[in-house]
């Protein structure tokens, strides 16, 4: 929808498929770009036991079924019931027009999840619907004349960070910041220079924690890295940030910076790497030619 105010300005903040993004395409001076995951998702839920507990332990954690090009995830819900999460390409989905096809792709891929969703439930969410696409769409700058774009209008982004509504509610802090600095004019006119490239970080910081999720985790070098990042957080936490701290929990970081920082730290990584490699192969020479 679009919101007026009393100075004559627009704001638009009518979602992924905004028809005021639409009209600002009209102009030459507009960039636009959208891109569309080759993956679908689909809800499913998975209720609570018969005494209101949960089936699945960990309350307050995210469950991954990752699969290298597809996954399944569970976020949990105040009442023990979990949302269940199918992201997959369309050929998983070709299946789901049977229960035999619905079932043969469940016991293949996520077997443990049979018994915890059950068999009826699975078969009743998967033949109701279809899978949804998920949208990527970048677009500069964000303020043509006096209309302005806002959330998704502006960012749309797929939802493998859970930033999308971050960004959005970020949008109106930055807004109201240029406009304790600025007239109503100066502040529009500075909006994009301040955002454009923050929200198109975390579009695409979202695209790279689809296949972290849905691939990396799975990998023994993810998962040393990640004990490495938390330890040296631990031990040096103005020095190293994590990327998902940095994100989730760092307001006085951008997502731009964030972004940069995660590529610093692995150059650092990948030197420490190569260094270690190094010095393992001069003391086995060292060792042999001692032996020898």
């Amino acid at each position: 929808s679009v919101g007026g105010t009393s100075s004559g300005i627009n704001a638009e903040y009518g979602g992924a498929f905004s028809k005021t993004r639409q009209q600002f395409m009209r102009d030459t001076s507009f960039n636009y770009s959208q891109t569309y995951i080759d993956a679908l998702y689909m809800e499913l839920s998975m209720e609570p036991d018969d005494e209101g507990n949960s089936k699945m332990p960990d309350v307050n954690y995210l469950h991954i079924w990752p699969r290298g090009h597809f996954m399944m995830i569970g976020l949990p819900n105040r009442d023990m019931s979990w949302t269940i999460t199918l992201f997959g390409p369309k050929s998983i989905y070709n299946n789901f027009q049977t229960e035999a096809g619905v079932m043969a792709v469940f016991q293949e891929h996520f077997p443990d999840a049979i018994p915890l969703i059950t068999k009826e439930k699975i078969l009743q969410d998967c033949l109701r619907t279809s899978g949804y696409p998920m949208v990527s769409i970048k677009c500069s700058p964000h303020v043509l004349n006096k209309t302005m774009l806002l959330g998704d209008a502006a960012h749309a982004m797929v939802p493998f960070y859970g930033e999308g509504m971050n960004c959005g509610f970020e949008d109106c802090l930055v807004l109201d910041s240029l406009l304790e600095q600025f007239s109503m004019s100066g502040a529009l006119s500075r909006y994009s220079a301040a955002r454009v490239e923050d929200v198109q970080a975390m579009c695409d910081l979202s695209m790279y924690n689809y296949l972290e999720m849905r691939d990396l985790v799975r990998s023994p070098l993810f998962k040393a890295r990640k004990f490495a990042d938390n330890f040296l957080h631990a031990l040096v936490p103005s020095f190293w940030v994590p990327l998902y701290t940095s994100i989730r929990f760092q307001r006085s970081l951008t997502y731009k910076q964030c972004w940069g920082n995660k590529q610093w730290q692995d150059r650092i990584v990948d030197q420490a790497l190569i260094c270690g490699c190094v010095f393992l192969t001069c003391c086995m020479a060292f060792i042999l030619n001692s032996v020898i």
